[in-house]
């Protein structure tokens, strides 16, 4: 999608570098004053390289105020203002292989090493978070002020919302600490944290933050530090400032030194980090944290690069806005602007419409998206989202594309709103929304439904459910469409005659689908129960379902008392599973495929017995001869379940080599702590 602005065409330099200062000084505004960005950051930084282009062929353009020449925007008046003894500047950045190998280049340059002596040169690597820059000034060994880095020269005092981030040490830890010390970090709010922020705002009628950045930013900001203190921070340290040390000998002269000697102090400091001495080394680690960049705990949006050595640091000094020694290389942008061109419906198993938003094609995150979920009416509603509209999407990881919200100044006069069809676009059955629920569904069943039908079958073939390889979408769709199934049942009835008729069904293809059928009638329990799909049962549920009743019968005759039994299973959880077997249809569905084959291992014991029943397990650090799936595996096949963080209510935490944060958080609350040969030996018995 073309979203440039301006038409260079028909505009002089000067009216075209003003237009791009005044979209970037409103950003600015919007992004760091009213924590509520209206573009995402690609689009920001877009224009901030054509305004940097046109000044570097014009340069009498260039302002005083150009947003080029400064870092941030202008402080709260709200809070007091602090000026920085050192500026803190912002980085330049990298969008590319070769910007990478341009910045190494120099630096050599920088440097004058000749050629065989460059290899003298290491950088240290470590994350660009997605948060707030910080500066902690420490008197002493005490905390005695926080700024925000405002426009890099003078910033926010924070100094009492900072002191309830629990992370930030208010006294430092050492007997002789410097007389001075200015750390630089950047305060963070974890996506878990951010998630439950966001549900405690829809509780309440709140605005929901757009991101974990802003959630930050707006915590930060709050004038009653109390509000702070009930939102969950976090603090990593990346630089140093101001340093005043009597004994020379224990300052760092490098980051690396400085980050160790951070941890002695008892800052913290993010492990994900590296030392290398070549840019391919610098490209390899940038690409497999990138790989890895949806399984972090928080949002990060590149990493950064920096010249170990202070001493060199020092040598090859700033340039108007940012230090030659370092480079922000950030990852392909995971939110970007497009149109939205249509809303259609979609029907979902259980009947469920979810309006899905027609976009007009726009790179996100390396991948081109034509759609994107809108959740549902209510969301469109609040999000004030009409078909036309200039729409933000987002996209992380495997994760649907969303529509984060639109463009209000860019809505065009055709753009018109969206309506809830009232009949099934699949069956013609009513669409029913019942109170309570946000969510509209068809009213039939799935023998009536189509859409239901392929959904129920897709999610039963699914690689955590039955697990039947080849068994794709379009294939269930050819067989639901061409009536050869009809339930779950009919799949183990299938044969190479039927799938022959199929469009692009070659033999061999038929006679590995027929395979991976007979193979999946060797299940668990809970895979089984999974696959049914029962509404509100998944898969966490249905391995405590499994765990509790140990067979599909039990289960299936449970009165709602004793589904109340289990582990985290409510009272709508309850309802959802008797309603499910009530239903003689579906009684039958599970009757045939008993009879087809399906079974699992039978409990030798009643779930009473398992050794971990209703004990919860946190995994850290690499355990030897053992994946953490593997481990997983064992402690759920004992009753056990395996949870991602640690609490008072953790009974075990499983440790092994170069376990971080979760270690010493158990160790502070007390939990017994195991390694993998304790874990095997409780196992043996």
């Amino acid at each position: 999608m073309q979203t440039d602005l301006f038409i260079a065409d028909e505009n002089s330099p000067a009216q075209l570098a003003e237009q791009y200062r005044q979209k970037l000084n409103q950003y600015n505004y919007e992004y760091y004053v009213l924590d509520a960005p209206s573009v995402p950051d690609a689009e920001y930084d877009r224009i901030f390289k054509l305004l940097q282009s046109l000044e570097a062929q014009f340069p009498a353009l260039i302002t005083p105020d150009s947003p080029t020449l400064r870092v941030g925007g202008t402080p709260l008046p709200a809070f007091k203002q602090v000026r920085h003894t050192i500026p803190m500047l912002s980085l330049n950045n990298a969008f590319d292989d070769a910007d990478v190998l341009g910045f190494v280049r120099r630096v050599e340059e920088g440097l004058q090493l000749e050629s065989g002596k460059k290899d003298v040169i290491d950088y240290s690597i470590d994350l660009k978070f997605d948060g707030l820059a910080i500066s902690l000034i420490y008197q002493d060994g005490l905390l005695v002020q926080a700024a925000t880095r405002g426009d890099g020269t003078v910033g926010e005092d924070v100094t009492e919302n900072i002191r309830t981030i629990r992370g930030i040490p208010l006294r430092l830890h050492d007997k002789n600490p410097p007389e001075l010390l200015e750390v630089r970090g950047e305060v963070l709010m974890f996506k878990e944290d951010f998630i439950k922020l966001n549900a405690c705002q829809r509780e309440a009628g709140l605005k929901e933050f757009a991101n974990p950045r802003n959630a930050a930013a707006g915590s930060l900001r709050q004038l009653d530090a109390k509000i702070t203190a009930r939102r969950k921070l976090r603090f990593f340290a990346y630089g140093l400032g101001a340093l005043k040390i009597k004994d020379k000998s224990l300052q760092p002269t490098t980051l690396t030194g400085l980050f160790s000697w951070y941890s002695q102090l008892g800052i913290p400091v993010c492990k994900e980090r590296a030392l290398v001495s070549s840019a391919d080394e610098l490209l390899a680690f940038y690409r497999e944290t990138e790989q890895k960049r949806d399984q972090l705990p928080y949002e990060i949006d590149g990493v950064v690069y920096k010249v170990n050595s202070f001493e060199l640091q020092q040598q090859l000094g700033f340039v108007s806005r940012a230090p030659r020694f370092a480079l922000a290389h950030k990852f392909p942008a995971q939110e970007q602007l497009t149109t939205l061109l249509d809303i259609e419906v979609q029907v979902g198993r259980t009947g469920a419409i979810t309006p899905v938003a027609r976009l007009a094609p726009v790179k996100v995150g390396g991948v081109i998206v034509t759609n994107a979920t809108l959740h549902n009416e209510d969301e469109i509603r609040r999000k004030d989202i009409w078909i036309g509209d200039v729409v933000i999407v987002r996209r992380a990881g495997d994760v649907i594309p969303e529509v984060v919200t639109t463009i209000p100044d860019q809505r065009p006069v055709t753009a018109h709103r969206f309506e809830m069809p009232t009949h099934c676009p699949h069956c013609g059955s009513v669409i029913v929304k019942l109170e309570g629920e946000a969510i509209a569904r068809c009213s039939a069943s799935w023998i009536k439904c189509s859409a239901q039908r392929k959904g129920g079958l897709w999610h039963f073939a699914s690689r955590k459910a039955m697990c039947i390889d080849g068994l794709g979408g379009q294939l269930l769709d050819q067989l639901v469409d061409k009536n050869i199934i009809t339930t779950a049942a009919d799949l183990y009835k299938l044969d190479l005659t039927h799938l022959a008729i199929l469009d692009r069904m070659a033999d061999k293809s038929a006679g590995n689908v027929i395979k991976a059928i007979e193979a999946s009638k060797k299940t668990t329990l809970a895979r089984f129960i999974y696959a049914l799909g029962i509404r509100h049962v998944g898969e966490t549920t249905a391995k405590d379902l499994a765990r509790f009743f140990g067979d599909i019968y039990p289960l299936m005759e449970a009165s709602e008392e004793r589904l109340l039994q289990v582990n985290e299973v409510g009272p709508v959880v309850a309802k959802s599973i008797m309603t499910f077997f009530a239903d003689p249809l579906n009684r039958k569905v599970v009757e045939q495929l008993l009879a087809a084959g399906v079974h699992w291992p039978k409990s030798d014991m009643p779930a009473s017995e398992h050794l971990f029943l209703g004990k919860t397990f946190v995994l850290t650090g690499t355990l030897p001869n053992l994946s953490r799936e593997e481990a997983t595996a064992l402690i759920e096949a004992a009753g056990g379940k395996v949870q991602s963080s640690v609490s008072k209510k953790t009974s075990m935490v499983l440790a092994g080599e170069d376990a971080g944060s979760k270690l010493v958080k158990a160790q502070e609350l007390g939990v017994r702590i195991i390694s993998a040969a304790e874990l095997r030996q409780m196992l043996s018995g």
